[in-house]
């Protein structure tokens, strides 16, 4: 079935449910002829809460107008928005919800393709993986990265740059009436972060995996070239519609995966990429296997000069030539047979991209930026199912250390105490923050990202080793570890953890340690035990996240929304 015949609403009469539907339908103003054409349903994410997808009226009336170019008829519906800064606890606490909205939105509504228009952080992954599930044609259009900000003489990005600056001002080298100033300053347009934040890296690894049209990722979001690629994926989406493939399942290939691990890798990408990517293969029943994220960081270089890991920002990146410029650098490591939506293969896409004399910020093989991919999986004692840290963004000074923990139980007594005067706090301490995973928050908040404790700040201190079961956003730096698997209120080994432990971090080796004799770990862990167990929230939502969710090894998915069966 197609066109308005797909998934009629249930009357026990199956002619009597097509004439009702058309019925109400034409008191909408439609004609027969615009009726018995393909249906494109166009998501609409705007809210007045989401400066990200703040231009997205104007996508979708691109994407409006490319449909019906190509002869086909678009119909728009509105899904959940997720505005990163606006989503209480956290925007990973609606990722699930929003994922099951675009998935059922898309099953109930009759629909030959879809195209899904998103940007904010967890938005891209939650309308994929729900467009996974229901394996419909789907292209995707990112909302695109902001343009840069100034602020005296400086160029800014957020979020990066919020951070930078935001600790500046803790350390009371910044006043209050300047940092305001800089807050009008730091996002000068609607879009997604202008560096290689999550929203940036998402949107990159989704054209590496073919839902996306060649430079989508890229464009600036307040840029005609944005309105043009959307009205291009209007007009293709037409012929996926009437041609039936290829659908999100024939996209996401291990050959695919690995290219956008590949990509990951190669951009100085967010840690978070390889939570989403795991959620969104979940879906068709494969699995991201976080040994594999490591050994292709070993061999695959980071070249794309991009803050946070590097200088530039996402309009440099697209001025050079965009994703597929990065294809033909990293064409060694990449499957060049994958398909993408576009008919044309990663391998065409790579050949065909732009050279750009001159430009610097997406580098060749032979002059990385870093030797070594962006991320690493680290394992030990600490972390037996893995944690993650992104180290073309920390102090190499800090890779291999040994320090002494100071535990925060949770993000509340972090706040309470991490500026006091009285912290006992050095420079060489490793900071612990515990309680902030998928279970534990709920929904493992960007808290990873601990501040410098005020008074070390103050020094000059400007980076410390610091770990947690929490994330950290995109835009972040330092040498921070995260997504410690499985989470301390899931019974994971990070609970056991006392201030004044030694830890040790071994970036090189790839170990994480709480260094305690196994009679006191056995000891510790028998009282852990002992202790009361958490009990799940009474109801709604936040009952269904806590008893359902899985570990940040597993992509942090609903366990029943998982595919199965393999997904070649």
């Amino acid at each position: 079935m197609s066109g308005l015949r797909k998934g009629l609403t249930s009357y026990g009469d199956s002619g009597f449910s097509l004439f009702l539907r058309k019925a109400f339908i034409k008191a909408m103003g439609y004609s027969d002829d615009a009726l018995d054409r393909p249906i494109i349903g166009i998501t609409n994410t705007g809210s007045d809460y989401n400066p990200c997808h703040g231009n997205s009226p104007d996508l979708i009336e691109a994407a409006k107008r490319g449909v019906m170019l190509a002869g086909g008829l678009p119909m728009v519906f509105p899904t959940i928005s997720i505005g990163e800064s606006f989503a209480h606890p956290t925007s990973m606490f609606l990722r699930n919800l929003m994922a099951m909205d675009t998935e059922e939105m898309i099953r109930a509504q009759p629909m030959d393709a879809v195209i899904v228009i998103g940007g904010c952080d967890k938005t891209l992954p939650a309308q994929l993986m729900g467009a996974i599930s229901t394996n419909l044609p789907t292209i995707v259009v990112p909302t695109g990265p902001m343009v840069v900000g100034h602020h005296k003489g400086e160029v800014l990005g957020a979020c990066t740059d919020c951070r930078r600056l935001w600790s500046m001002h803790r350390a009371g080298q910044i006043d209050a009436a300047e940092i305001e100033t800089i807050s009008s300053r730091l996002a000068p347009s609607v879009g997604t972060c202008m560096v290689m934040g999550t929203a940036s890296t998402m949107a990159c690894m989704i054209e590496a995996l073919g839902f996306s049209l060649p430079m989508s990722a890229t464009i600036p979001a307040v840029h005609a070239e944005r309105r043009r690629i959307a009205e291009a994926s209007g007009r293709r989406i037409v012929d996926l519609a009437k041609s039936g493939a290829p659908r999100p399942r024939d996209l996401i290939t291990p050959a695919a995966l690995r290219n956008a691990l590949t990509v990951l890798q190669a951009i100085g990408g967010s840690t978070n990429g390889i939570i989403h990517l795991t959620a969104m293969a979940g879906r068709a029943g494969a699995r991201i296997d976080l040994d594999t994220v490591d050994a292709i960081g070993r061999s695959v270089p980071v070249l794309v000069d991009l803050k946070p890991s590097g200088d530039h920002y996402m309009e440099h990146f697209h001025h050079a030539g965009g994703i597929p410029r990065l294809l033909r650098e990293l064409s060694l490591h990449l499957d060049l047979a994958a398909p993408t939506v576009g008919g044309r293969t990663i391998g065409e896409i790579a050949e065909a991209a732009e050279i750009v004399p001159g430009q610097t910020v997406i580098r060749g093989a032979d002059k990385p930026l870093k030797s070594s991919g962006a991320l690493a999986v680290l394992h030990g004692n600490l972390c037996p199912r893995g944690a993650v840290i992104k180290q073309s963004a920390a102090s190499p000074h800090l890779l291999n250390h040994t320090g002494p923990a100071l535990v925060f139980e949770n993000v509340e007594d972090m706040a309470a105490r991490i500026d006091s005067d009285d912290l006992d706090v050095t420079p060489d301490t490793v900071l612990v923050l515990r309680n902030t995973g998928p279970i534990g928050a709920p929904g493992m908040p960007e808290a990873g990202y601990l501040p410098i404790p005020r008074k070390l700040a103050r020094a000059g201190v400007k980076d410390m080793v610091r770990i947690s079961d929490a994330r950290m956003s995109g835009t972040a730096f330092g040498t921070i570890v995260l997504h410690i698997a499985p989470e301390s209120a899931a019974g994971g080994p990070l609970a056991l953890v006392r201030t004044g432990d030694p830890i040790r971090l071994d970036v090189a080796a790839r170990t994480l340690d709480l260094l305690i004799d196994d009679a006191e770990w056995q000891r510790r862990a028998a009282d852990h035990a002992a202790r009361p167990q958490r009990q799940p929230p009474p109801r709604g939502y936040a009952r269904l996240f806590e008893t359902t969710v899985l570990q940040a090894d597993e992509g942090c998915d609903f366990d029943f929304l998982r595919g199965e069966g393999p997904c070649a």
